[in-house]
């Protein structure tokens, strides 16, 4: 058994890191930890695991006992944890913070997107998971980068209220969000330079713009993003290099039929649906912002990491109605 630490216990993405692993054949949570909740039971906080377990929240880390840490803390503050501890030789570590994912060159975190770097995260040591955001769009971009068919991307992404954290703000609460829709960070998004560093890994020389407008949407979890771009192949030809880019990848599917967010809610699945327009070749991806976006995408690298299948305990199925 994989046993597991989870460091920052509290927040959306840990509470769905433990929904995945309570459920995981070849792991085992030794400690989850919160300084704001140490002592109180993990259904206290995250409500929706009464009654599947009874584990608390603990002050103490104990990094012998455990063979992965999950930092699931907010961003900036794995940079300071890791500067902070001597960890033990053997202990990996899976970094759910946007801390580690560029600058790939000079990190000694690997960039945990399984679909463009699984012989890399099978040997190392720690990782750094992707933004939710991120996976989705690079998902939809990653066979045209290593094909060398990037041209000026064009991206519109809607996400759910849970990629905003749990800490309240004022355009997240229920009154703002429910029945409401808009754009943020246009332009400007954090997730653009990690998708760009590896749009370049693949596809050297690419320097074209990446435009990127993402959108606050009205409902909970899940991402749509709407991606476009000039192409020269036929849209025959780019379902196959879809097809075959991914046929390796048990978690990616191409859909003939256009897709929709309710189909991958709750699952660890990105669908692709492609399309070819005159010139524009457009491609639509869906995912679940807390599972492949997030804490199933890090169980996924965990899984790698330790050399199983890398869809144990993610046999996960959609929630449509």
């Amino acid at each position: 058994m994989i046993k597991v630490g989870i460091v920052g216990g509290a927040g959306y993405t840990a509470g769905e890191l433990v929904r995945i692993l309570l459920g995981h054949p070849s792991a085992e949570i030794v400690w989850i930890h919160s300084s704001s909740n140490a002592g109180n039971k993990l259904f206290d906080v995250h409500t929706d695991l009464f009654g599947e377990t009874n584990l608390e929240f603990c002050e103490g880390m104990d990094f012998e006992a455990v063979d992965v840490i999950f930092l699931c803390m907010g961003h900036g503050r794995s940079a300071t944890f890791m500067k902070e501890h001597n960890l033990p030789d053997q202990l990996k570590v899976i970094d759910l913070s946007n801390d580690f994912r560029l600058d790939r060159q000079n990190n000694e975190f690997v960039y945990g997107l399984p679909e463009v770097n699984r012989p890399k995260i099978k040997d190392c040591r720690y990782l750094a998971n992707p933004g939710c955001f991120a996976t989705s769009i690079q998902l939809a971009l990653l066979p045209l980068a290593a094909g060398h068919l990037l041209d000026e991307i064009h991206v519109h992404a809607i996400t759910g209220s849970t990629g905003a954290g749990q800490a309240p703000s004022g355009t997240t609460h229920f009154s703002w969000r429910n029945g409401n829709v808009s754009v943020y960070k246009a332009f400007g998004h954090q997730h653009l330079n990690e998708m760009t560093e590896t749009m370049k890994e693949l596809m050297p020389g690419f320097n074209e713009a990446f435009n990127f407008i993402p959108v606050r949407g009205n409902f909970s979890r899940g991402i749509l993003a709407s991606v476009y771009l000039n192409c020269p192949i036929s849209e025959t030809e780019a379902n196959d290099l879809f097809g075959k880019f991914y046929s390796t990848h048990p978690f990616v599917t191409i859909s003939a039929k256009p897709v929709d967010v309710k189909q991958v809610v709750n699952t660890n699945k990105c669908l692709l649906h492609v399309k070819k327009y005159g010139s524009k070749l457009h491609v639509v991806s869906v995912i679940d912002n807390l599972t492949k976006g997030a804490s199933g995408q890090a169980v996924q690298n965990m899984n790698l990491m330790f050399g199983l299948d890398e869809q144990e305990g993610l046999r996960l199925k959609p929630v449509a109605f």
